[in-house]
């Protein structure tokens, strides 16, 4: 069973400096229907004017995962981190026991579009973590890489929680053929362009929950990337 989460049924929110879209309950954005799947509890889309940012502000017991589409963002926190993530690289943080960061757009002239995704840990009361990890175009062209799993497999960053994380860029035209484990589950998100999934169209922004199906197809119908979240 598909059921589509259309870009224009998530949550939204403008608040000048930031543009965001919530995928699930989130902040004054709340539905019963939409409190997160499976594991993931936040999956928002924002788009951050120059120089803006979100101030000092404290997480514990989630973990984190944020990927850059456009610009930059610059991240300082409690554990003495200080980086800027660029387009195509991902961050995560395993909030644990308790972290206080910031995230900031250093450009004064471009803004920064990224997606933030919240999972539940597996276990509470962790040690925090950061980790920050670039993955090239030629690793992702056409194939579903895996960025993130329990075990930091294959490269991948390390979340703790029994999901992995795949990221994909198709071209115009390209398939990808998927095979899902009996009795896990899954969600797809569309961060740019088009496709198909099992014959439903989704488009940037759209989301789609996945279960009790083992195959996937996807057909690219524009130049497109992806993310594909490989639950239980």
């Amino acid at each position: 069973m598909i059921t589509l989460r259309k870009a224009n049924d998530r949550g939204h929110a403008d608040h000048g400096w930031l543009n965001s879209y919530h995928t699930f309950s989130f902040a004054s954005y709340q539905d019963r229907n939409y409190m997160g799947f499976r594991s993931l509890r936040v999956i928002n889309e924002d788009s951050v004017a120059a120089g803006q940012g979100f101030g000092t502000h404290a997480h514990a017991d989630m973990e984190i995962v944020s990927y850059v589409l456009e610009g930059s963002l610059e991240h300082k926190d409690s554990m003495g981190n200080g980086e800027v993530l660029k387009p195509g690289e991902f961050q995560r943080i395993s909030a644990g026991t308790g972290i206080t960061h910031s995230e900031f757009n250093p450009s004064s002239t471009e803004s920064t579009h990224f997606y933030q995704i919240w999972l539940l840990p597996k276990r509470k009361g962790i040690k925090p973590i950061y980790e920050q990890k670039r993955f090239e175009d030629s690793e992702l062209r056409n194939v579903s890489c895996l960025v993130a799993s329990p075990d930091g497999r294959a490269g991948s960053l390390t979340i703790h929680q029994d999901a992995n994380i795949f990221l994909s860029r198709l071209d115009n035209g390209a398939t990808l053929n998927i095979e899902l484990v009996k009795g896990r589950y899954a969600w797809l998100q569309v961060l740019r362009g088009s496709v198909m999934l099992n014959g439903e169209a989704m488009t940037s922004g759209y989301g789609a929950a996945i279960e009790r199906e083992l195959k996937l197809e996807v057909s690219a119908s524009s130049q497109s990337e992806m993310m594909l979240f490989d639950l239980t």
